[in-house]
């Protein structure tokens, strides 16, 4: 059995989550506490962070070179397009999300808000709360941008740039930190990649101490 040691509300978990759920790859989740690391996990990763993937005699690190894997293994049904000049695009939007919005969004809600707490680190920062709401409005208007020109974020199918984003939207909105409001079209994209069987196992997480809202399972949110 495939096994994937992880956090329920990393992005990059998620990440990999719905790129194995989507080629319908069986896998058991492992949750893993990286910040409190036994030394079985260093073993598995010396780097101590998650997602870790055993699949194939492997032992896989790093979100993207994992996706990455699973696609070139089991391209069907294909996340990346053929062309490199698409590929390229792709790996931009998930770079894009996977730094750029993670620094300035991810990091300063749903780690201030979740992760100091469950971890044990003390008290939110409100002004790291303060700028992170102030940066997803720049980010979410950029995907709006992206949505006015093409079906899906890197172009005309949905790719791993689509996951990649929705993993971090994902995360944020099971604390209610995005404004659906903001845009129309930013909306209808979540909706329409929320209703994949893929993230069915993204919307029935829990986290002790942090129910997610209403909306969160609901896919006509």
């Amino acid at each position: 059995m495939n096994r994937l040691f992880h956090v329920p509300l990393s992005p990059f978990c998620r990440k990999v989550r719905l790129v194995l759920a989507e080629k319908r790859i069986e896998v058991e989740l492992v949750e893993e506490r990286y910040w409190d690391p036994s030394a079985d996990f260093l073993r598995r990763n010396p780097a101590g962070k998650v997602p870790v993937l055993k699949m194939n005699g492997l032992t896989l690190t790093e979100s993207t070179p994992i996706c990455e894997y699973v696609e070139e293994t089991q391209p069907t049904p294909a996340l990346l397009p053929k062309s490199p000049e698409e590929r390229f695009e792709v790996r931009r939007i998930v770079g894009w999300f996977d730094d750029k919005f993670h620094t300035e969004v991810t990091s300063n809600l749903l780690y201030e808000r979740v992760n100091k707490k469950v971890m044990g680190q003390g008290y939110p920062d409100s002004k790291a709360i303060k700028t992170g709401a102030q940066k997803i409005k720049y980010h979410l208007d950029y995907m709006a941008w992206l949505l006015d020109h093409r079906r899906w974020l890197a172009g005309d199918h949905m790719t791993l740039a689509d996951f990649a984003a929705a993993a971090h939207l994902s995360a944020l909105d099971y604390i209610s930190d995005v404004d659906w409001n903001r845009s129309d079209v930013v909306k209808d994209w979540y909706a329409k990649i929320k209703s994949r069987p893929a993230f069915r196992s993204l919307l029935a997480d829990q986290v002790s101490g942090f129910p997610p809202p209403p909306h969160y399972s609901d896919l006509d949110f």
